[in-house]
């Protein structure tokens, strides 16, 4: 489960008003000032709610179509498509890549265009890969790169998640932002695995594989998200882009580092959940592939776990210990694959994606301490803005992940006939990230050594 903090920021000063504005057309609250206490209660906690629940449905559904062709790429070669190994992990990679790249834009339309109203716009957006899958999906003589094309419309899936949790984060006062904006996190994560969990059955309905159902079974949920944002989400007027928190974070290098790390966590995270279902098909094709969904439901469950450990434990010290929990469950993959082992090939990637749950609540439970040590009061709403903009660009970064180890599979397949180097790649990859925390962020004499990160 990701989480994230606003990357812009609400004017402040104006009393709180709950009525919707008659000077533009759609439901505006032109003032909104959660942090007092009196307004909070009396009317503030309802409307933020409201906007919670259908942020939460909106983002869930842009997971499930964002993971859709996980779950539709190995059954292709049964529905009468002719693609090497290498082809399916590009349309499984490609939606990441694409959903990395919109996180970014997505964060500053909220406040270009008000958040109820680009709730409806991406919701609707979702239509695209959702229609574009279930046609081409039926037909085996479609081109590669007609189907390449089609996995990327996908990646808008991903942007939402950027938007959803800035939206939300401007109706919440401080004491209760983050709880808010785990539980919007949460729902938007699990949609993973349901989509793995829920497609495989409703393609399965009745006699043969009906792969457009797993597009089409997403038309009316996209529709109802669209039409319930259009009829009860608010848009907040007051809110602008805060560009200097990007700008400030760029320029920090330890923005740098935590995105790197960020891409083990997250990044495997959503790279397995995409890769699995096909290496189940591929490497052990009497396996049940009905069994895939576990993997990113684990992984998403794992996540609140890290969080609440490394708020115990400290925040780089349990990102250590995802890393050594990642190397092990590799190794034993590796192990699993040699063997010919299904049972320890799948528990050793149930091994991997409780690592990267874990390392997903940590590293972000880093970033705050991070900026925050070592400044004094005066600088202090700096170092958040600084933050606010870590959290932002690391959250895409991480993402790329996704992109990346499916395209390790697919290499090493290409260029040594088997996973294991790939895997082995990724054992080195947690190395050096566990030796990077440790050093910058444990290590004795280090600058931060001395601080709770």
């Amino acid at each position: 489960m990701e989480t994230t903090t606003p990357v812009a920021s609400p004017a402040t000063g104006a009393a709180p008003v709950t009525s919707s504005s008659t000077s533009r057309p759609g439901r505006w609250i032109e003032h909104w000032d959660p942090e007092d206490t009196g307004f909070w209660q009396a009317t503030g906690r309802s409307v933020a709610r409201r906007n919670l629940v259908l942020s939460v449905f909106a983002e869930f559904l842009g997971f499930c179509v964002w993971a859709l062709w996980s779950v539709v790429v190995p059954l292709l070669p049964a529905a009468g498509f002719d693609l090497s190994l290498d082809q399916q992990f590009w349309l499984i990679a490609v939606p990441s890549l694409v959903g990395a790249t919109l996180r970014i834009p997505y964060t500053f339309a909220v406040p270009a265009f008000g958040g109820r109203n680009w709730t409806v716009l991406s919701s609707l957006l979702l239509l695209l890969p959702a229609t574009a899958l279930a046609v081409v999906v039926t037909r085996p003589e479609t081109s590669f790169g007609v189907l390449l094309l089609c996995a990327a419309l996908a990646g808008f899936g991903g942007g939402n998640f950027a938007s959803s949790m800035t939206n939300i984060s401007f109706f919440y006062p401080e004491a209760e932002k983050g709880k808010a904006l785990g539980l919007n996190a949460a729902g938007g994560n699990l949609g993973t695995g349901v989509v793995q969990m829920v497609v495989p059955a409703i393609i399965a309905i009745g006699a043969g594989v009906h792969l457009e159902r797993a597009g089409l079974v997403f038309v009316p949920l996209v529709l109802l998200s669209a039409l319930a944002a259009w009829r009860w989400m608010d848009n907040l007027g007051g809110v602008k882009a805060d560009y200097r928190a990007f700008a400030l974070a760029t320029r920090n290098p330890h923005t740098w580092v935590i995105s790197f790390l960020y891409i083990g966590t997250f990044g495997s995270f959503i790279g397995y959940a995409g890769a699995f279902p096909t290496l189940l098909r591929t490497q052990f094709p009497t396996a049940p592939l009905g069994l895939a969904f576990l993997g990113a439901l684990v992984g998403a469950l794992a996540r609140p776990l890290g969080g609440a450990i490394a708020d115990r434990l400290g925040g780089a010290r349990v990102t250590v210990a995802s890393f050594a929990v990642l190397t092990a469950g590799a190794l034993a993959a590796v192990e699993g694959l040699r063997s010919g082992s299904f049972p320890l090939f799948f528990g050793a990637f149930l091994v991997l994606f409780t690592g990267a749950g874990i390392g997903n609540g940590a590293t972000y439970r880093m970033i705050p301490a991070v900026f925050r040590a070592g400044v004094d009061a005066a600088s202090l709403p700096v170092a958040r803005k600084a933050a606010a903009g870590c959290i932002g660009i690391a959250g895409a970064v991480g993402a790329y992940g996704g992109f990346l180890i499916p395209r390790g599979f697919a290499m090493a397949k290409d260029a040594y006939g088997s996973l294991v180097p790939a895997l082995l790649v990724f054992v080195v990859a947690y190395c050096v990230m566990a030796l990077t925390t440790y050093a910058v962020y444990q290590r004795r004499g280090s600058a931060l050594a001395s601080e709770t990160i």
